[in-house]
């Protein structure tokens, strides 16, 4: 391991001329010289716009020059010299009634992605953006800020999705979402997966590229430019601010905080871990306080929506200590109920329970990537469950669950993914405790396309509502989950689809589970 008195930019090379470039692409630092655009071959927005992190008075915008997204060296087919990228804001989607107009510069650093973070804009209210480097004009996005801080609003739309491998199928989910009446979307990690993608359930013949797993940065920047190819998820990111995190697929399947899952080097995993870091930062319409530095990122932070919502987006992977007996599914790990298990870490475990205490919000909604609840597999008097989500760290659960009652959170409501399926469970103070009270909600959203077509019940399905009675609803399709909050109700749609191995699936609503204002728990 390695201590964290060493400046880990300096020992993974994150130096001053990378640190000048994060700066010039946020717009934090004002570029002296013009960088004007060269001739571009082809379109530089092939990877579409997206907005992000929406505050009451401004949002941050992304687009990453890329006229080549496929091109080997990860470049995305642009020359190796800073262009300065102008964006606009405005009123109208014509840009008759432009409210703010800047610019910022990309640079080869960050494969010519930029991150402008507008401010000053007028609370709960819907704007249009665009990009421009020379001559060539990007598509329109569409974005909304937050309400004021002291306000009340009526109500708040949002959708969550997670887990969306390439190879598993169409990304039709999101021909779907970016047609709802949404105020924001939350992806809850999974946007792409490391391995590499050469036999698929779509029956496509990718270039040979893409066929290596991904462990550096040409090849992180390729797999995204192969999921961003995708134009339903161009769409809904150009419909909507989006609020993100990551799970494990981002960097290597259940790696814990600097332990790979394949028990690889420390120093090599972490070299990994700051490629795969780069590689999201240049992908994803997430602020300047989320730049990597080196292996190293701060995710977790705190969104409010006025004073009906709060989001509390949780960091499940960069602190925790290493899964419990080896990581799998047990039914004797004694080592998962160790008081000293943290999945959280101890910083970020005081920086939640300080904002449970702060929080005025109504309802207390927790973006997390593992499930909380408990999932028995064994319907007997037994209890087998997976060792990498929080039942493999049963004391660190617990803890949150009592200081969310003991801090007065009026109704706490985690929204989960990771499990390629849809749940709605009650949150339990104690689960060894079959007396225990109910504390809270959790949904639990399905995959955009992992795990492939799926079915509304399974055999493991079945299992699962004999084994856990706090399971309210269970369903193995694919999809996303649409949100409905006021102040009476939370309302959870479960949006699916009937296959995703062909593209153009219908949706439909499989069921709306509701979570009563001052009621903890779920009801169908």
């Amino acid at each position: 391991m390695f201590a964290h008195s060493v400046s880990r930019r300096k020992m993974f090379g994150f130096g001053g001329a990378t640190a000048a470039a994060l700066m010039l692409g946020t717009g934090a630092w004002e570029a002296q010289s013009a960088f004007a655009a060269p001739p571009l071959k082809g379109d530089p927005f092939t990877l579409g716009v997206a907005s992000g992190d929406p505050t009451s008075d401004g949002v941050v915008l992304w687009t990453r020059l890329a006229p080549d997204p496929f091109a080997e060296d990860g470049l995305g087919g642009m020359p190796a010299k800073p262009v300065r990228v102008h964006y606009e804001v405005a009123l109208d989607e014509r840009f008759r009634r432009v409210a703010r107009r800047g610019s910022v510069v990309a640079t080869p650093a960050l494969a010519h992605s930029v991150h402008p973070e507008v401010r000053g804009l007028a609370p709960d209210r819907t704007y249009w953006f665009r990009f421009r480097a020379g001559t060539a004009v990007s598509p329109v996005g569409r974005t909304r800020t937050t309400p004021a801080p002291g306000d009340s609003p009526r109500e708040l739309k949002f959708a969550f999705a997670s887990c969306q491998a390439w190879q598993d199928g169409y990304f039709t989910a999101y021909d779907h979402m970016a047609r709802e009446d949404l105020d924001l979307v939350v992806h809850l990690g999974d946007y792409l997966y490391e391995s590499g993608v050469k036999t698929n359930k779509r029956g496509v013949t990718t270039d040979p590229k893409f066929h290596t797993e991904t462990v550096d940065l040409a090849r992180y920047r390729l797999q995204y430019g192969l999921y961003k190819s995708e134009a339903p998820l161009r769409e809904a990111h150009a419909a909507f601010p989006w609020i993100m995190t990551f799970d494990d697929h981002e960097v290597e399947n259940n790696w814990a905080g600097e332990t790979s899952e394949n028990d690889e080097d420390p120093k090599t995993f972490l070299l990994r871990r700051a490629a795969a870091f780069q590689a999201l930062y240049e992908h994803a319409p997430l602020r300047r306080t989320q730049l990597p530095n080196g292996p190293d990122v701060q995710m977790y932070r705190r969104l409010p929506y006025g004073r009906l919502a709060d989001f509390t987006m949780l960091d499940t992977r960069q602190y925790r200590d290493d899964q419990a007996c080896g990581d799998g599914s047990s039914a004797d790990c004694a080592e998962r109920f160790d008081a000293d298990r943290s999945l959280l870490g101890a910083r970020q475990r005081a920086w939640v329970h300080t904002g449970f205490s702060r929080s005025q919000a109504r309802w207390q909604i927790l973006g997390n990537q593992a499930p909380m609840g408990q999932t028995d597999q064994d319907p007997g008097p037994g209890t087998t469950v997976w060792t990498d989500p929080w039942d493999g760290y049963v004391a660190e659960r617990n803890r949150l669950l009592a200081e969310a009652g003991t801090r007065g959170v009026r109704n706490l409501v985690v929204i989960t993914g990771d499990r390629h399926q849809n749940y709605a469970w009650d949150l339990k103070r104690d689960y060894t405790d079959p007396e225990s009270a109910t504390v809270g909600s959790e949904f639990v959203g399905t995959s955009v396309t992992s795990g492939g077509d799926g079915a509304d019940m399974t055999a493991q399905g079945e299992t699962f509502l004999a084994a856990n009675p706090h399971m309210k609803f269970f369903n193995n399709q694919r999809g996303y989950v649409r949100v409905t909050v006021d102040r009476e109700r939370w309302t959870s749609d479960f949006r699916v689809l009937s296959h995703v191995t062909k593209p153009d699936a219908p949706i439909s609503t499989r069921a709306s589970v509701v979570v009563e204002d001052g009621t903890p728990g779920v009801q169908i």
